[in-house]
């Protein structure tokens, strides 16, 4: 009997490795490749947080003009249900008071300090170059940069706030132009169920799930609804903050397991694009298109990203 069963299993157990190694190298055989209106390399984070106050009219259209192909938001709802752009309901660190953005009616909302730390810059501090101090609406970003791709972090786990964001987009028609979601898996469901059309990105558990099935063998066998994988790059934190021993131990398991081009190369085959936030400096930047073949990236620094991509790949800004 034993004779029998082992070559059987055996069999079987070698057929499935085949099978997911060829489709792992080729999951269009059994996935449509995902549609994606737009594909970008340079993405500025909060709008570039170092070269002008995050999350600022200023900064979007510094980052335009230095030639960003997405800019990277954050959203909030105030008292009176409006829909604004501001990476923290705190508003201590960017505005210097302990007043919530869900609290106040968005006329009563303070303005931001003119001197903001860069949060992913430690020691790095962004002075305003203007008296835009203003916390935009979400409708003000739309309407001013009408082509221009959106990556949208929904910040507040509201049905509300998931709802009005969903109402603008398509008030501006730009389902095909956004991503939207957040590390928190309820947001991003919530996300999805809200309007399955517009591109998601992974939450942190589904980022979870993506490792198991990678290092299982079978993500080549799964369809996945997440058009965007968006992950930090653990090793250059590790050069930025000062962590304990042992979650900097973690950070390097994360960083050997997460940042895998394989994985990456993978999701592009079917449509999904990977970005890295958020890298500062050219020897990030090289490590992230270069060596580990990644989508795009998400900088704090418009005009650094912009000037590395056309002195290594000759991509000049759109005038």
């Amino acid at each position: 009997m034993y004779t029998i069963v082992l070559p059987i299993v055996l069999s079987l157990i070698g057929g499935y490795i085949v099978t997911s190694v060829v489709l792992l190298h080729f999951p269009t055989l059994l996935h449509r490749k995902k549609e994606i209106k737009f594909h970008c390399k340079h993405i500025s984070h909060r709008g570039g947080a170092a070269e002008n106050l995050e999350n600022t009219m200023t900064a979007y259209k510094h980052a335009v003009h230095t030639g960003t192909q997405m800019l990277e938001i954050d959203l909030q709802l105030t008292a009176d249900k409006q829909v604004v752009v501001c990476h923290d309901n705190d508003l201590l660190r960017v505005a210097g008071v302990k007043q919530y953005v869900s609290e106040l009616e968005y006329k009563d909302l303070p303005p931001l300090m003119g001197r903001i730390p860069v949060q992913f810059h430690p020691g790095v501090v962004c002075e305003a170059k203007n008296n835009d101090r203003c916390i935009p609406l979400l409708e003000t970003v739309l309407s001013e940069f009408p082509d221009m791709p959106i990556n949208i972090d929904i910040k507040f786990n509201s049905d509300e706030l998931i709802e009005k964001t969903n109402e603008l987009i398509l008030k501006y028609k730009r389902e095909h132009l956004c991503v939207w979601g957040n590390f928190n898996a309820d947001v991003t469901q919530r996300c999805y169920s809200h309007n399955p059309n517009i591109p998601l990105l992974f939450s942190l558990k589904r980022c979870a799930t993506l490792l198991l099935l990678f290092y299982t063998g079978l993500l080549p066998f799964v369809p996945l609804k997440e058009s965007f994988l968006e992950i930090m790059l653990p090793k250059t934190m590790l050069r930025r903050f000062e962590v304990p021993r042992t979650m900097r131990a973690i950070c390097y398991i994360v960083d050997w397991l997460m940042i895998r081009p394989t994985l990456f190369q993978h999701l592009a085959k079917r449509g999904i694009q990977t970005f890295l936030w958020v890298l500062n400096e050219d020897d990030e930047f090289e490590l992230a298109f270069e060596k580990l073949k990644v989508a795009g990236v998400m900088t704090d620094y418009p005009s650094k990203l912009s000037e590395y991509l056309e002195k290594q790949h000759g991509e000049k800004k759109k005038q």
